[in-house]
């Protein structure tokens, strides 16, 4: 059965009120889990809004719900040191006894880091810190004993993080993107999970494809790499409710990607989903406070799903 997430903004006024209720609401209605984006506070109209810092965000989680999943969807090694990230993750995963899953990106957001003075580098020089942050993380996280490496951009020399994860492999890890010549092949060699965004179902198993024969080339089994999608969802109990949360855009102006609808185009666009090879589904859910919708969705759309 696919399983059905929630992905929030967390740069997109959210602050601790929602975040509590939506936790609250995510856990108790069954959802797999509740992923958020890692930014700064975003600028609307001239004016900053609330965004919760995300290590704090996910902390709460760790001690606060018991069931659900969670993580960044995605962590930029850009500004997030990946020595700092291994730690904070390894430490928050053990407070949840193995519910954290580590996203993490290369970083693209030109904006944030121009003004928070975050150097956001050129494309190459980019993904060469991101694979060089990737290889700090995996070893800090899945070796037992010191490790070291010797980088362009980071360095280790008998280096080991504790308190260690409750896990045997250490925290997954989570690389997001639809790059076929550089997101691709850096989750074969280092992922345990790949997160595609905003893809329709026949793009996705293209991808997906792709994705088994670079598994294939770097001796992985096929069945070791999780495959998730995180897309937009816009859902109502009637068709006028989906047309009020538009608020006037035509649903044929959408990216093809988006699922917009009533609980039976929920069911079919993920049963479509589910049949190009996804197996958790992240609905990025931008009506922080519309806690009616996220119960609603689960109740109509869950008990169809196969």
């Amino acid at each position: 059965m696919l399983e059905v997430a929630i992905m929030i903004e967390g740069q997109e006024d959210l602050n601790w009120d929602r975040w509590r209720r939506l936790a609250r609401t995510v856990e108790d209605c069954g959802y797999a889990g509740l992923f958020r984006s890692d930014h700064f506070p975003n600028m609307r109209t001239g004016a900053y809004r609330d965004g919760l810092e995300l290590w704090s965000s996910l902390a709460w989680l760790a001690e606060n719900t018991a069931r659900i999943e969670f993580g960044p969807l995605v962590s930029p090694v850009s500004f997030r040191h990946p020595v700092i990230s291994a730690w904070q993750a390894s430490s928050v995963d053990n407070l949840a006894g193995g519910r954290l899953r580590l996203g993490m990106g290369a970083g693209w957001h030109e904006w944030e880091h121009d003004t928070f003075g975050f150097g956001l580098l050129d494309t190459d020089s980019r993904f060469r810190r991101f694979e060089e942050g990737l290889e700090v993380v995996t070893r800090l996280l899945r070796h037992e004993e010191p490790v070291s490496f010797d980088g362009e951009f980071y360095g280790l020399h008998n280096a080991m993080l504790k308190p260690r994860s409750p896990r045997p492999g250490g925290v997954p890890i989570v690389i997001g993107g639809n790059g076929p010549r550089r997101t691709l092949p850096l989750a074969a060699r280092h992922a345990d999970e790949w997160n595609a965004v905003f893809m329709t179902p026949d793009v996705f198993a293209e991808r997906n494809a792709r994705l088994d024969e670079l598994l294939r080339e770097a001796g992985r089994p096929l069945e070791s790499m999780r495959r998730t999608l995180m897309t937009r969802a816009i859902f109502g109990r009637t068709e006028a409710d989906v047309d009020r949360k538009l608020e006037g855009e035509p649903r044929e102006d959408l990216e093809p990607a988006v699922i917009a609808g009533t609980a039976d185009e929920f069911v079919g666009r993920l049963g479509q989903l589910s049949e190009a090879g996804v197996e958790r589904v992240m609905l990025q859910w931008l009506e922080t406070d519309d806690l009616d919708g996220l119960e609603a969705l689960a109740g109509e759309v869950f008990p169809q799903l196969r």
